[in-house]
């Protein structure tokens, strides 16, 4: 809408800013903000709360944490296991996968824990607190990461492209996908989606080979914050690359590893605005 000419008392700048606030406008800062939302990207750093010991013969596939119990799933043929402990401290059970199997992302789904293989096509369903198996579940392509988001009942897969698949959690059968974008330049696909942790509506992913999480809104697909993690891969050189991701409770802090660190951490995202 113009400002109309007809009427000199009323300055045009004035009327504009009447007329914004009572219907908006593409000039309207409100609306612009609003509509721009899914274009903000968050720039954030890991700022480290605590140290503690990891197993560094573990080839970290999955991390998962529920009720003070971390669960971690490891990779390699003949050598892929899950276990369940407490942060830190020696697994209070372990479970090793056949020696033709190469064990991926882990996450819990009640009183279950689904555990994923790289290129074997099934998926283990077992009992939380046991680990023992209760059955397997083919599934097409490859395995990667896995994270649930009980309020939406389902859980959201990663093969290592630049696409999230949802499941049932019950059946593990797909139910929808979308393409994960990074805002600007075009909405570049963020390919090698990893190990995955679900906190509310987003899903944080590891970027494979990189020091990067990319924090997503699971709807749209879209990158909404970009996590930098190179001062943990720093303190572990020599090292595997980052993978492993576990939220704690309340989804401010993480626990943070890589395939054969020696340590784990708890860790906090902040960005500059956050730094004392």
């Amino acid at each position: 809408m113009r400002a109309q000419r007809t009427r000199p008392w009323i300055a045009a700048p004035a009327l504009l800013a009447v007329l914004a606030a009572a219907c908006g406008t593409r000039d309207d800062p409100v609306g612009s903000s609003a509509a721009d939302a899914s274009d903000v990207l968050v720039r954030q750093r890991v700022r480290v709360l605590e140290e503690v010991g990891h197993d560094p013969a573990a080839y970290t596939q999955g991390l998962e944490l529920r009720g003070g119990r971390l669960y971690e799933s490891t990779g390699r043929f003949g050598r892929s296991t899950v276990a369940v402990g407490p942060p830190g401290q020696p697994p209070a059970v372990r479970v090793r996968l056949p020696d033709t199997w190469f064990g991926e992302g882990v996450t819990v789904v009640g009183t279950r824990l689904w555990q994923l293989t790289w290129r074997n096509g099934v998926a283990v369903e077992r009992d939380a607190r046991t680990l023992e198996e209760i059955r397997r579940v083919r599934y097409p392509g490859e395995g990667w990461g896995i994270c649930h988001q009980p309020a939406r009942q389902r859980l959201v897969t990663s093969d290592g492209s630049a696409w999230l698949t949802f499941r049932d959690p019950r059946t593990l059968a797909a139910t929808g996908r979308v393409r994960v974008t990074e805002p600007g330049g075009g909405d570049r696909p963020v390919h090698r989606l990893n190990e995955l942790e679900c906190v509310g509506d987003s899903v944080y992913a590891n970027v494979y080979g990189s020091p990067r999480i990319v924090r997503v809104d699971a709807d749209t697909g879209r990158v909404t914050a970009l996590i930098d993690a190179s001062a943990l891969v720093a303190a572990s050189a020599g090292a595997g690359v980052l993978n492993g991701i576990a939220a704690l409770p309340g989804g401010t802090e993480f626990w943070l590893t890589g395939k054969n660190w020696p340590k784990l951490f708890r860790v906090r995202f902040e960005g500059p605005q956050d730094r004392p």
